[in-house]
């Protein structure tokens, strides 16, 4: 069984930097979309960045491009997100996620079907 867990999430400033990781456990997802999507309160879960099986491909939400940088290590099963002057709006909770069976980037959250448990990020202004 294929578990994802995140961590990194935490209370920062605007402008401030914060890296998400998200270790994978219970079989390699070096063949596999990977991406991070969030869910703000009273808002639907939405993409936010993804990349591909190998990490030559990446995309990313308008919102983020230019500011958020996903990469993954298969090696050691990870996956990051490092995200820079971040904003009021980028708070909420992030969540790791892995296309199964595909792996090319995935951007419909419904498409995802593992899934961390999450992570606050909260951004003050």
């Amino acid at each position: 069984q294929v578990q994802l867990v995140e961590s990194g999430g935490g209370l920062v400033q605007a402008g401030d930097a914060l890296t998400l990781s998200c270790a994978a456990s219970g079989r390699s997802l070096s063949n596999n979309a990977m991406g991070w999507l969030r869910q703000a309160p009273g808002k639907e879960r939405e993409f936010v960045a993804g990349i591909n099986w190998n990490g030559a491909n990446t995309y990313y939400a308008d919102s983020v491009k230019g500011r958020f940088t996903i990469s993954r290590d298969n090696a050691k099963n990870t996956v990051t997100l490092l995200m820079n002057a971040l904003k009021p709006e980028d708070t909420a909770v992030y969540y790791c996620a892995a296309h199964s069976s595909y792996g090319g980037i995935t951007i419909l959250p419904d498409l995802y079907d593992l899934w961390g448990q999450g992570t606050q990020v909260t951004v003050s202004s």
